[in-house]
């Protein structure tokens, strides 16, 4: 299989990931949340911090924004493995990462007890840039390092 396909399957099961989550009834939604946030209170109290001001709300709203930021990481990815004209992938990237977002939100107005956020969305959204503004850095960072340690290689090798 060519590491194109590979990218996009993996892309759009994450995108059914992410609206599989949409789809869970408000109950089942809150029940994940709290778990969450039992576990994370209980990793501050061994750490004796206080963990008061965390809230099921704050753990969901990270929830998503790390949700997105996952996307994020992916899309850039896959569209890097594309061979298309530059401008293409980033438009494509970009509608993709508005796109996902609004029917995520859309999907949550038809679930009892569930509802769709423009606030979320714009949150949604946030975490896309995040995650491939997180890619890019991390990518030039890494080649940076790598021409750095070849150049000292080379160096070591002509003396």
């Amino acid at each position: 299989m060519k590491r194109k396909h590979l990218w996009i399957i993996v892309v759009v099961l994450y995108i059914l990931f992410i609206y599989s989550n949409s789809m869970k009834v408000s109950a089942v939604s809150s029940e994940d949340s709290g778990r969450v946030l039992q576990i994370i209170q209980e990793i501050f109290q061994k750490f004796q911090l206080n963990a008061g001001w965390l809230t099921e709300h704050i753990i969901r709203k990270t929830g998503h924004f790390l949700e997105y930021s996952v996307l994020g990481v992916l899309l850039y990815g896959c569209m890097r493995s594309l061979e298309l004209k530059r401008e293409i992938r980033w438009s494509v990237h970009i509608i993709i990462g508005f796109l996902v977002p609004f029917i995520d939100e859309t999907i949550q107005l038809f679930i009892e007890g569930r509802s769709g956020q423009i606030s979320d969305v714009w949150l949604d959204c946030g975490g896309i840039v995040f995650g491939t503004l997180f890619t890019i850095g991390f990518l030039l960072i890494s080649k940076r390092m790598e021409n750095t340690h070849v150049k000292k290689l080379s160096n070591r090798l002509r003396i």
